[in-house]
């Protein structure tokens, strides 16, 4: 016997419609509990000795919570040692330096290891610095000590186009470097002077950490990458391994047993990765309802 049409499609989207108030219902009543628990709850790290491990990836930039994190776990008891993973191009001199101050507080109370993965360059090397011992592999691509500056200018393309920019700067290197017209010589002169403090700053940075002279670092700082085999050598970092070896070295020189546990800096509140972990599973309840109603399916079935 064959449902009519009509009332086929009608149940359909009842089902639908008790479906989406059902997960309304339930994000609902989750949002209330994790306010509750976000209220009551004191925020910090877990109150269990750990090792804490601050991964960074990608572009590097100031975080205001992840440093407000690290400046938690300088002081935190229960935080017996830092790995620093980093998987990391670059990024800003700024954020790295940032990293660089809140890692070096906490190193100094601390220990704390980085371990490199596939690329710890410029900024990313920067960040392992303050670490007591730095690990990498030996196919890791690290270095790059420098700093740079990009611009472009399209003047003649612009006239070309028949476009002329107009602009009312307060001085003469106010709108250098400008996409309008060529650095001036007075303007390229006053960039350079920033770039070369800048880096001078990571020079100092590289010396201080490495522990080696400001003249050794100087010619290690034109801007090459390394291979970590390459960068061992040069005494960038301490030795060949991963996160393995990070926490038997940990172990053997500074008494923070390898059976702690090891837990990732976490900068959402216990609200946000409440509500968070809530919402994934009623979208996932959503989404399993509305696959077996009537979702389009790519199934063959063989002619009867």
């Amino acid at each position: 016997m064959s449902l009519d049409p009509d009332l086929l499609a009608d149940r359909r989207r009842l089902r639908r419609r008790l479906t989406l108030w059902r997960g309304l219902a339930l994000l609902a009543i989750f949002g209330a509990i994790a306010f509750v628990v976000a209220s009551r709850a004191p925020e910090g790290l877990p109150g269990v000795q750990h090792v804490l491990r601050l991964p960074v990836s990608g572009v590097i930039t100031e975080d205001r919570r992840v440093l407000e994190v690290l400046d938690r776990a300088a002081t935190d008891d229960n935080v017996r040692a830092v790995i620093v993973s980093i998987d990391s191009p670059g990024g800003t001199m700024a954020g790295g330096e940032s990293l660089h101050a809140a890692l070096a507080r906490i190193a100094a109370r601390k220990p704390v290891v980085a371990v490199m993965g596939a690329t710890a360059a410029s900024a990313g090397y920067m960040i392992a610095l303050p670490a007591q011992r730095v690990f990498a592999r030996e196919a890791t691509v690290t270095g790059s000590i420098g700093v740079l500056l990009q611009t472009v200018e399209l003047s003649q393309l612009l006239e070309r186009w028949g476009i002329r920019p107009q602009v009312i700067a307060s001085g003469p290197l106010k709108d250098q470097p400008s996409l309008f017209r060529p650095l001036t010589e007075e303007g390229r002169a006053a960039l350079e002077r920033v770039i070369n403090d800048l880096q001078a700053q990571f020079v100092a940075m590289v010396a201080a950490g490495r522990h080696m002279d400001v003249e050794r670092v100087r010619p290690l700082a034109d801007g090459r990458v390394m291979t970590g085999r390459q960068a061992l050598e040069a005494g960038l970092i301490d030795a060949i391994g991963g996160e393995r070896e990070a926490r038997t070295w940990l172990a053997a020189e500074r008494e923070v047993p390898a059976s702690l546990p090891l837990r990732d800096i976490e900068t959402r509140s216990r609200a946000e990765r409440l509500l968070s972990s809530v919402t994934e599973s009623v979208t996932k309840s959503l989404l399993s309802e509305w696959l077996g109603v009537d979702a389009p399916r790519a199934v063959w079935q063989p002619p009867r």
